[in-house]
């Protein structure tokens, strides 16, 4: 399991005149970052700075940042270690200044940045995205009622209902309960059910419902 933040979002606060505005992205490539990090260098061209971060991997397995020219560990340092403190990966961050033509000093910068993504992170949805398997299978009219009163029992999203000449359901459900509501089914089936997919996802539950999620690469 994972978190990470479900839409872009930017947020900006002054400090002592200067402006960090706070660009936020959800990644999953490095490639996804780094093109994104060139559009917002592009946008805010007339920037004294824009100091990119990006981390990708449950464990934090790709980190990367700069300082764009701010003093040394007072800029993206700053920025990736609030990303691990709120536990978030798969995201990558451009902080924006407009210099307002007050020095900060290298104290003031750390809490300046560190500010600007905490009060983008407030502003972003975020996310336990965990790991399911998604099943769809087809079955006899008659175990329609059986079926989804033991799906009822567990952490099960049902995505989809087709009537045709069969019943066809397609659900999701925590990848530890899956074999165990897998072989219930089977059973309640007599080993009549037709399995049409079994995959392993990576999503999260937003307002009860399943969000599928890309895959870091």
């Amino acid at each position: 399991m994972y978190k990470t933040i479900l839409n872009e979002v930017k947020s900006e606060i002054v400090i002592e005149k200067s402006r960090f505005i706070a660009h936020i992205l959800p990644v999953t490539t490095e490639e996804d970052a780094k093109a994104y990090i060139e559009k917002i260098k592009k946008e805010h061209w007339q920037a004294r700075h824009n100091v990119p971060c990006y981390v990708l991997g449950e464990k934090y397995e790709v980190q990367r940042y700069s300082d764009d020219g701010e003093p040394s560990g007072t800029a993206g340092v700053p920025v990736l270690e609030m990303i691990k403190k709120e536990g978030i990966t798969n995201v990558c961050i451009v902080i924006t200044r407009y210099f307002g033509g007050i020095k900060l000093g290298t104290g003031g910068l750390v809490r300046a940045y560190t500010q600007a993504v905490k009060s983008a992170f407030e502003k972003a949805g975020l996310a336990n995205v965990s790991d399911y398997r998604y099943f769809q299978c087809s079955f006899d009219y008659t175990y329609h009622g059986k079926i989804s009163h033991l799906l009822s029992g567990y952490e099960t999203y049902i995505t989809e209902t087709l009537y045709t000449d069969q019943v066809v359901l397609s659900f999701y459900t925590l990848t530890e309960e899956a074999d165990e509501i897998l072989n219930h089914v089977i059973d309640l089936t007599s080993n009549s059910i037709t399995l049409l997919k079994d995959e392993i996802v990576f999503g999260c539950i937003i307002s009860g419902e399943f969000k599928k999620m890309e895959e870091s690469s």
